[in-house]
């Protein structure tokens, strides 16, 4: 969907299908721009089916829409990761090198 569309003229362009009951346009949290997508929501479900058909590859704005209905999206752990960083999933634990073994070969060549 083209940044540029309102949540009106997405409003406006759905109800020709049937009875919208809400429109959600997510935003970006630090630019406040729109995000590229919408969430449309019909009052009777038989209505978004007739939408997917009528819309999908519609061009609003210059730019073709994709329609089709909202998915779950898996929920993500949020363990942290082996070091304190976190992350979104636990990472193999980090094989170094221990320093000490690296100081005392620099004590050694030092030494007389």
């Amino acid at each position: 969907m083209s940044f540029d569309a309102t949540q009106n003229e997405i409003e406006t362009l759905f109800s020709e299908v049937g009875a919208v009951s809400e429109v959600f346009v997510p935003t970006d949290r630090a630019t406040g721009r729109p995000r590229g997508f919408a969430f449309v929501q019909f009052e009777d479900p038989d209505h978004a089916a007739e939408a997917i058909k009528r819309f999908d590859g519609y061009e609003l704005r210059g730019r073709n829409l994709r329609v089709n209905e909202a998915e779950d999206r898996p929920r993500r752990s949020f363990a942290p990761r082996d070091g304190g960083g976190g992350g979104y999933e636990a990472a193999p634990p980090k094989r170094n090198k221990s320093k000490g073994s690296r100081r005392n070969l620099r004590a050694r060549k030092r030494g007389f």
